[in-house]
């Protein structure tokens, strides 16, 4: 083709590498191949010289390109011929875009799991408390549960891992009532340091702990922070801590509470009105200054509820940083003299008296 070896003479004699083969489409496909024409493959401005097989950089739309095409129609399979009216048929079940014919299996349904009881909930698992009563082994009494032969107030239980208290309900097992433990009331000085949570994930010792294990199975009446001291009931009477707990039942709750400063008159009276938080107006039953010094007073604060940090977020919300908490009393019952980390048991009179304040 003369035309295009002129083109070639000129493009060499302006200093510009000739240009390559003239494409046409995407690639050329049509074009004769001439004698020392750079491959289709090699185009580009640092085309090889004849004989060479160097290669320069790809083109945009080039070699990455064709290659897309040909991946694209790798998956769709072979081409189908025109049909009527010149149009293509679509490619077959499993080319891009379209879905597969198969019918899909249905997906079998989720298995439901039984939420488990939290471990700091009153009460025991219902087998351990069958074990505990001398009935059977472990294992047998879970047999027996599976069985579907324990009753709890009335009502077949045939799930393990069922939270109970043998000291307000009933259980039966084959018909026959399952004696209830004997009941137990203890007082206990808490000290600073020791959380009052049934489990503790961090492993600090618990107020439970401050007990030898030979008791029984005792659980605490409400709460103390860590940071906070005095006295806390420990007992295997689900129906007396429900009482003593509940702020509906109105048991007061006696703390010395030493704070920075000396709140004055204006102080007492806020704290007996109440002050405002998220969660509603919160107020004191009794407050008074029982000592004071020059940078701190001790009060004493009567309250019938039990919320939590209840004491520390009001006297902080009017101005006064606690220093010291001790609980001295619940209800009738007062800590005395007792040592932090020593408990004792109730007098029969104490607990005739705390059963009268729960209302029980």
């Amino acid at each position: 083709m003369p035309p295009k070896k002129s083109h070639q003479k000129s493009a060499a004699s302006k200093g510009r590498k000739p240009s390559g083969t003239p494409r046409k489409g995407t690639g050329g496909k049509g074009a004769p191949k001439k004698k020392g024409a750079p491959k289709k493959a090699t185009a580009g401005k640092g085309a090889a010289k004849k004989g060479t097989s160097i290669r320069g950089p790809a083109k945009p739309g080039g070699p990455k390109k064709a290659a897309a095409k040909k991946s694209a129609g790798s998956k769709s399979g072979p081409a189908s011929k025109p049909g009527p009216g010149g149009k293509s048929k679509p490619a077959g079940k499993s080319g891009p875009g379209l879905k597969s014919g198969a019918p899909k299996k249905p997906r079998p349904p989720k298995r439901k799991r039984t939420p488990q009881p939290a471990s700091d909930l009153p009460g025991d698992r219902l087998q351990k408390v069958l074990a505990a009563a001398g009935l059977a082994s472990r294992r047998e009494c879970e047999e027996l549960i599976l069985e579907g032969r324990v009753q709890v107030d009335g009502q077949v239980v045939a799930e393990l891992g069922t939270r109970v208290d043998p000291s307000t309900q009933t259980i039966h097992v084959d018909g026959e009532p399952l004696p209830k433990p004997r009941l137990a009331y203890y007082a206990v000085n808490k000290p600073t340091g020791v959380v009052s949570t049934a489990n503790d994930p961090s492993g600090r010792q618990r107020v439970i702990d401050l007990l030898p294990p030979s008791l029984g199975r005792l659980y605490n009446v409400g709460r103390l922070d860590m940071a906070s001291e005095g006295l806390i009931l420990v007992t295997n009477d689900g129906e007396m801590a429900n009482r003593l707990t509940h702020p509906s039942h109105g048991v007061e709750k006696t703390y010395n509470v030493q704070v920075a400063g000396v709140p004055d008159r204006e102080v007492l009276d806020q704290l007996r009105k109440g002050v405002y938080f998220a969660e509603g107006k919160v107020k004191v039953v009794r407050a008074k200054i029982k000592s004071s010094r020059k940078q701190s007073t001790v009060l004493e604060i009567v309250l019938d509820e039990g919320r939590n940090r209840e004491i520390r977020r009001m006297l902080a919300k009017v101005g006064h940083k606690v220093q010291r908490l001790v609980r001295i009393a619940v209800g009738p019952v007062r800590l005395a003299e007792m040592p932090p980390g020593a408990y004792r048991r109730l007098t029969a009179a104490e607990v005739r008296d705390l059963r009268k304040a729960a209302k029980l």
